[in-house]
């Protein structure tokens, strides 16, 4: 599954992306900007995504918005979250392996 995260992680990007690979799964950031290309490209980022994670803390109304809309029009799973510590993403990791647990975390 592809992951793609929007916003909060871009110092950790590697440890998120090695903890997404222990799991089989591929990563991917967008930091939120919207500025310039920024839409453009929080909209690829969707496309190429299984699964959208949202992190409302560090994010403009504008980008959250904006993936939420992306993810809506593309049939994308959404997941809105205030923040998301690596210890959070591992356990999420976890639940997608197990999908009775990621349809109640969606």
């Amino acid at each position: 599954m592809h992951i793609g995260i929007v916003g909060g992680v871009e110092r950790g990007g590697q440890r998120y992306a090695a903890a997404a690979a222990s799991r089989g799964h591929s990563f991917e950031f967008h930091g939120g900007d919207m500025a310039g290309r920024g839409s453009d490209s929080l909209g690829a980022l969707v496309e190429r995504s299984d699964l959208v994670i949202c992190v409302t803390d560090v994010n403009s109304h504008g980008a959250v918005l904006g993936a939420r809309r992306y993810a809506r029009a593309l049939g994308r799973h959404f997941l809105l979250t205030r923040r998301l510590g690596l210890s959070r993403f591992r356990a999420l990791l976890v639940a997608i392996d197990e999908p009775a647990r990621l349809a109640a975390l969606i």
